[in-house]
């Protein structure tokens, strides 16, 4: 075994990056939102870089990752999965609360430990790519387009300390629009539900599609309305939607909308493992798939994902969360190597000011470039990084877990229009 590939040490740095008062089914975004910065140091002195959650529950179980992995080979990311469930399987390391459902479906502690295994895949990948003078696409076999497209993501939204300012209708959800279009090109928009009356998020869309005639329009209200709700909006937007992404909740009640309307439904709620495909699949609860490399356990999974989707017909698309450069970067590095990626990628990117990178990924006309750079391309800005970090050592711990629903509590105990 060649030592410059054997782990020598492994760096863990929580850090809270400011987030804006975004708003969802469940709540509104915090001021900060916890990461967790994973280094992958090698015996050659190369440095690999993650990125992953950063709450409590995904802290406590990539520190016993951590001291685990130093001497293993960064080349041996299939074995993760087995050293993680050794050495995180334990139930008491799990915070019990993980089975309550959220934005992204069911918890469990087998999802929890793939989203930490997913930052120290792309570590390893990255250590490997820099020591080899590869990029990560070459180590996934190779890219198949320059530049990955994404697509603007669209929330309601409170004034805040950002320079964003408010959009709580559909005049404000078009000028947001209109400056994603102007500042990076996005010609697909994807709006966030869930939030408003159905009547109000449907005129949203319609004035989206007025505004940008023929652009891809999305809706996403994280399975907030029922099935019949669910029918009746997508009967509404049926001439203008690419698709509707979790209109209701669970792979029973998608499949019964899926049956009744011809708009295709995406989702990234009722299937995030390989274990909920089958039943999905089985009842075309879903024609498009969104991937998202820290659920499904690291780059070489969500290639496993598309390989699957392709087998059974089934688009595919990919998801996002509040995610910096690191993760951008791994997200166009494996969107990059996939064949059957039918539609533009999700992005919270462009909301986020603060970032542990040493230069912003920009985008034209919408799209990324794709990097050729050894590993992802990126640098890590180590005095950003010890100024993020040192945020959530002096937070009260009011930040460190995610919770949207004590946000809004926090922002508008009086309801979500503040009235």
């Amino acid at each position: 075994m060649n030592p410059e590939l054997l782990v020598e040490d492994v760096r863990l740095t929580p850090i809270l990056i400011a987030d804006p008062p975004l708003l969802n089914t469940q709540g509104a975004h915090q001021p900060f939102t916890p990461r967790l910065i994973v280094e992958v140091v090698t015996q050659g002195g190369v440095v690999g870089l993650g990125e992953t959650y950063g709450d409590g529950k995904y802290l406590r179980l990539a520190r016993p990752l951590a001291e685990a992995l130093p001497g293993r080979s960064v080349t041996d990311v299939n074995g993760l999965f087995a050293l993680a469930e050794r050495v995180c399987g334990d139930s008491r390391a799990v915070d019990e609360r993980v089975d309550a459902g959220g934005l992204r479906g069911v918890q469990t502690a087998d999802k929890l430990r793939l989203s930490v295994v997913s930052a120290f895949e792309v570590a390893c990948l990255d250590a490997l790519g820099k020591t080899l003078g590869l990029p990560v696409h070459a180590l996934l076999g190779g890219k198949v387009r320059d530049s990955v497209e994404y697509s603007a993501y669209l929330f309601y939204k409170y004034a805040g300390a950002d320079e964003w300012g408010e959009a709580l209708d559909p005049a404000g959800i078009v000028a947001q629009a209109r400056r994603f279009d102007r500042a990076y090109g996005f010609r697909s928009f994807k709006l966030k539900g869930g939030v408003f009356p159905p009547e109000e998020e449907i005129a949203a869309i319609r004035a989206l599609a007025e505004e940008f005639p023929g652009r891809p329009l999305r809706l996403d209200p994280n399975g907030a309305w029922s099935v019949e709700t669910s029918l009746r909006v997508a009967r509404e937007l049926e001439d203008v939607l690419e698709y509707l992404e979790d209109p209701a909740s669970g792979t029973p009640a998608m499949a019964e909308v899926a049956s009744r309307t011809d708009v295709p439904l995406a989702t990234n709620m009722c299937v995030t493992t390989f274990e909920e495909v089958p039943e999905a699949f089985a009842a075309g609860a879903v024609r498009i798939v969104l991937c998202d490399h820290h659920y499904w356990g690291g780059l070489h999974r969500t290639r496993e994902l598309a390989a699957l989707c392709r087998a059974y017909g089934v688009g595919l698309s990919m998801h996002s969360n509040t995610h910096l450069g690191i993760s951008l970067a791994a997200m166009t590095q494996v969107a990059a190597t996939l064949p059957h990626l039918d539609h533009a990628c999700d992005t919270h990117y462009p909301w986020q000011t603060e970032d542990v990178v040493t230069a912003r990924p920009a985008f034209r006309d919408g799209r990324l470039a794709v990097s050729d750079a050894p590993g992802l391309g990126v640098a890590l800005d180590r005095d950003a990084l010890a100024a993020l970090h040192r945020r959530w050592l002096e937070d009260d711990g009011t930040h460190r877990d995610r919770d949207d629903a004590a946000a809004m509590r926090r922002l508008r105990p009086q309801g979500i229009r503040g009235e």
